[in-house]
């Protein structure tokens, strides 16, 4: 049967048909602008978005499974709620949701709450789901680079207590085998709730010493105050966008995002190899400036 890919464009989802296409699994997705994709060409592509009804509910016929990943938007809950209605109405009960890391516990951040809304609605309406919480995406690296090599400073706040960052490729392969167990299963399967997070859980002062360490000079933390941080990602980005990354941030400092015991073993059983490593991305950064 087809598995339907929602989200399919972004970091995490491109990955995700690449390693569903290398599993031979039959894949459609659902895009805004086909003319952006650049999928192998027995992907099956439907040309919409969510909110338009017509669209959504033509790309779920003859689907039996659902990877969904929704944007942060401001209507990310609304997206949510009506993609999971009309998988239902379709008749598609297998689903991978893409969630985040405590997503139940951070409620006042907005993208973590409209995630903990829609795994809740997971649960209450019977879905045979895998839930994916990932922490920290290492990719997100790609934004600060440039403070990191040319101003010699690691410029986000994650604080002293520790984020397990995670490689998209790793959260992409661990969705697509959970994708395909699913969508193969014989009967229905109860709902999994899965922390997928780095191999190693990392300070501020921790990874400016991992760039200190591949540029071959001093690259110092900048600190816990995430102001700074929110006036930067604001000239570039909405200003309820940076506020939300603000809010994110601050759950970093006092929390932070670490793994329960077993998650990192677990993730690896799953992949039959190790985790990406943030030292991977920082050395790729630094010799593609």
């Amino acid at each position: 049967m087809t598995i339907l890919v929602i989200g399919a464009t972004g970091r995490v989802g491109r990955h995700v048909v690449r390693q569903l296409v290398s599993r031979q699994a039959k894949v459609r997705v659902l895009t805004r602008d086909a003319s952006k994709t650049n999928f192998p060409i027995d992907v099956e592509i439907v040309q919409g978005e969510i909110l338009d009804l017509v669209s959504l509910r033509s790309a779920f016929k003859g689907v039996r499974t659902l990877f969904l990943l929704n944007a942060v938007t401001g209507d990310e809950f609304t997206q949510a709620i009506i993609t999971l209605n009309v998988a239902r109405e379709a008749g598609v009960e297998r689903v991978v949701y893409l969630s985040v890391f405590d997503a139940d516990r951070a409620v006042n951040v907005p993208h973590f709450a409209v995630k903990s809304g829609a795994e809740r609605m997971l649960k209450a309406m019977e879905f045979s789901a895998t839930i994916l919480r990932p922490s920290y995406f290492i990719d997100n690296e790609v934004m600060i680079k440039d403070v990191v090599i040319n101003h010699g400073v690691y410029p986000m706040p994650i604080g002293g207590k520790g984020v397990a960052m995670v490689d998209a490729r790793d959260i992409a392969e661990i969705a697509a085998i959970e994708l395909i167990r699913r969508d193969q299963a014989s009967g229905k399967l109860p709902v999994e709730t899965i922390n997928v997070v780095g191999p190693e859980t990392l300070t501020g002062e921790g990874v400016a010493e991992i760039w200190s360490d591949v540029l071959g000079r001093p690259i110092a933390y900048g600190g816990d105050d995430p102001s700074g941080f929110e006036q930067t990602m604001a000239t570039f980005m909405p200003t309820w966008t940076a506020y939300e990354m603000r809010l994110m941030a601050e759950r970093y400092v006092t929390d932070g995002m670490i793994p329960e015991g077993g998650d990192v073993e677990r993730l690896e059983i799953i992949l039959g190899r190790p985790l990406h490593s943030y030292r991977e991305t920082a050395e790729f950064l630094a010799s593609s400036r």
